[in-house]
């Protein structure tokens, strides 16, 4: 088919790989506009941008969609159908109408539930035992289209957000090669009103560890927001990330380490530690960190 690829970061990468794989035509990508990154603030192109380029497609990044030029420009492409994952920018109701078989989202949660901004740490810190991908048709609502394909796939104890996003987009792009194939065979869902719920933006205020708190509820925080912004506490008066644990038996006071190596006590039960990072340093297993700084038994994260 004739398509318009829109994605910006890494998770949509694998998608853009799987069509151009599949031999469909690309007649452009679209994705966010550079931004300045790093030290120098010099300008960086997006994941797909970068990818795209490598791969010799066109590339457009306009900052919006809403002139008549851009809109414009969009019909100019003579789309069959747009391919929408994780782009960054609303699609006005023009857009939505130009391609023939419309725009269709790859979403990271099996809808209705996660809606919104981040389903894959709200997944996770829900406790949620599942999640998947749907191909959903799109519409002026916010991820309130009727879904043409759904996948489903357990979420691992011990899975991270990262971990999770690299298996969806996999999943994802097996899905929309998948449904575009079977056009205009597919016979599109209309969403239930029952089991809606929505995936906010994660906040800064979010990452912070509460050490009485459940373990369970401190376990799926730190998984859920890692590797980023990632979870943390004090050491020491100094900031500590914490970026994979797993629930593990035992008590104490909350926030002290009452196990070797990195066992921590909760408000209830306890956790331990598999990867951390101090400000400023890289990340580590928590075997390589405690060689460089031990974490004796008593030792009190706050």
């Amino acid at each position: 088919m004739r398509l318009v690829f829109m994605g910006s970061p890494d998770f949509s990468v694998p998608v853009l790989e799987a069509l151009v794989a599949a031999g469909h035509e690309i007649a452009a990508v679209y994705c966010q506009p550079p931004r300045p990154a790093g030290r120098g603030k010099k300008e960086r192109p997006t994941a797909v941008h970068a990818r795209a380029l490598e791969l010799g497609l066109k590339v457009r990044h306009p900052v919006s969609l809403k002139s008549d030029a851009a809109q414009k420009d969009f019909a100019s492409l003579a789309p069959e159908v747009a391919v929408v994952v994780a782009y960054g920018l609303i699609l006005p109701q023009a857009i939505l109408d130009t391609p023939t078989y419309g725009c269709l989202n790859i979403h990271a949660s099996l809808l209705p539930r996660w809606r919104g901004a981040a389903p894959i740490h709200r997944a996770i810190m829900a406790g949620d035992s599942e999640t998947g991908v749907c191909i959903m048709q799109m519409e002026a609502g916010l991820d309130t289209g009727p879904v043409l394909l759904r996948k489903a796939t357990p979420i691992g104890a011990e899975e991270t957000t990262l971990q999770l996003h690299d298996r969806l987009s996999a999943l994802g792009s097996a899905a929309i090669v998948q449904a575009l194939d079977s056009l205009p065979g597919l016979t599109p869902v209309v969403q239930p009103d029952d089991g809606v719920t929505y995936a906010e933006k994660i906040r800064k205020d979010e990452a912070r560890i509460d050490w009485t708190r459940p373990s369970a509820q401190i376990d799926r925080q730190i998984r859920g927001l890692s590797p980023f912004p990632g979870a943390w506490c004090e050491l020491n008066g100094a900031r500590l990330k914490i970026l994979a644990s797993r629930l593990a038996e035992g008590g104490g006071a909350a926030g002290t380490i009452i196990n070797a190596p990195a066992y921590v006590a909760c408000g209830s039960g306890a956790i331990e530690l598999l990867r951390l990072q101090k400000a400023g340093s890289q990340a580590q297993d928590v075997s390589e960190f405690i060689r460089g700084t031990p974490l004796p038994q008593g030792t009190r994260l706050s």
